[in-house]
């Protein structure tokens, strides 16, 4: 397949050392915030990357609702996919990809629940009917009739939306304690910017590197 059209150069921004913060969260922090007021959507969508025991990758799209120094937090069905294959292994990989800055980054870490309360108040915060999808649905599994989930669903709103709707323990948070960070920036000629930022457990420090495009 050719289609010498898609090609495009990138040359709207450029990362240089001196330009980069020492830590490797306020620098994914600015280029969040600079996404907010540039990206036209899904700024907070990001490639969920995991294995499961034998190795096998997924990847999905998933939605961050939280980051600071502890790491970066989102939601899902424990029962699903991505929840059983970071159960048998807790490594991942997260990739957020802004087009319209021609900016990358790649971050990698372990993957674990967070505190039970804080999937409680997430959950609480969450439109009814998200409540009631993430109660019924059994994530990942195969729809035997499209259908009967529609029935399901709405036999759901009718019973439950006027009660006090209590999180399902197979439903809540992870968060990612990322341990090397890549922070990507689109050059011309495919000479991209790209600045690797690896933790140092016996330092307890980022130590950052250039890469090669």
């Amino acid at each position: 397949m050719k289609h010498p059209e898609l090609r495009r150069e990138f040359s709207k921004y450029k990362l240089q050392r001196e330009g980069l913060s020492d830590d490797p969260f306020v620098q994914f922090s600015k280029w969040f915030e600079e996404a907010l007021k540039t990206v036209s959507f899904d700024v907070d969508a990001f490639t969920l990357s995991t294995c499961n025991k034998d190795g096998k990758p997924s990847s999905r799209t998933v939605l961050l609702k939280d980051f600071s120094e502890k790491g970066f937090v989102f939601f899902t069905n424990y029962n699903s996919r991505k929840g059983q294959e970071i159960e048998a292994n807790p490594w991942v990989s997260i990739h957020f990809y802004w087009p319209e800055m021609e900016r990358q980054i790649r971050i990698e870490g372990k993957a674990e629940r967070i505190a039970e309360h804080e999937s409680d108040d997430y959950f609480k915060s969450r439109p009814v009917e998200s409540q009631i999808a993430a109660i019924i649905s059994k994530q990942s599994t195969i729809v035997d009739a499209e259908t009967d989930l529609k029935e399901t669903f709405d036999f759901a709103i009718k019973t439950m939306c006027h009660k006090d709707i209590h999180r399902p323990a197979q439903w809540g948070g992870y968060i990612i304690k990322a341990h090397n960070f890549e922070f990507w920036q689109g050059r011309p000629s495919r000479l991209h910017d790209r600045f690797a930022y690896v933790f140092d457990n016996e330092s307890k420090s980022w130590s950052i590197f250039q890469l090669q495009p």
